[in-house]
């Protein structure tokens, strides 16, 4: 189509308007042990480099740890970018369908916008509790409206605390490391 454009991020590929592209590069071949542009010392890995770098690209975009995106990532869909939850969330960052429209993803399921989606919501959710993580991942996980229902606390709904403990553990584990 004219008017859009294929590209291929390492195993992963999609279609993107062609407006939205600044600069296109051709036969661009990346190693597999070559670093990840700008790469610090990464605490994490979901086993795919150009996943690892989307997460550290949109994360410092964004101003948010790329460990807590990877965290979120791996305990919301395990990094398959085809994940459909019971309640409909959807792709790596399982985004509602709802939630997705109101962040503009044309394409739920496509590895950039879903990333690059949830990293800004989860952004948008820590500055409305005050930089407080554990709210942020609370509402996250059980929308933004529980945590404000229930004072500005973590709903007492156990999929929602048990969630928030498990990043939270895994968090201190990695940052201990």
């Amino acid at each position: 189509e004219s008017e859009r454009l294929g590209y291929r991020l390492g195993k992963m590929q999609t279609v993107i308007d062609r407006s939205e592209v600044a600069n296109v590069f051709h036969n661009v071949e990346v190693k597999e042990d070559a670093p990840l542009p700008g790469e610090v010392k990464l605490r994490f890995s979901t086993g795919n480099r150009s996943l690892d770098g989307l997460i550290v690209y949109s994360a410092t975009r964004h101003g948010v740890d790329p460990l807590l995106i990877y965290l979120v990532m791996r305990e919301e869909s395990g990094f398959n970018y085809r994940a459909v939850s019971r309640v409909g969330a959807r792709g790596l960052m399982q985004l509602m369908p709802e939630t997705a429209a109101r962040l503009g993803v044309r394409n739920i399921h496509d590895p950039v916008e879903n990333v690059e989606a949830g990293t800004r919501y989860l952004r948008g959710l820590i500055d409305l509790f005050g930089g407080d993580i554990n709210l942020a991942l609370a509402a996250y996980n059980a929308g933004e409206g529980a945590v404000l229902k229930y004072g500005r606390r973590i709903p007492p709904y156990n999929e929602t605390m048990n969630y928030v403990w498990r990043i939270n553990t895994a968090y201190r584990r990695a940052i201990g490391q």
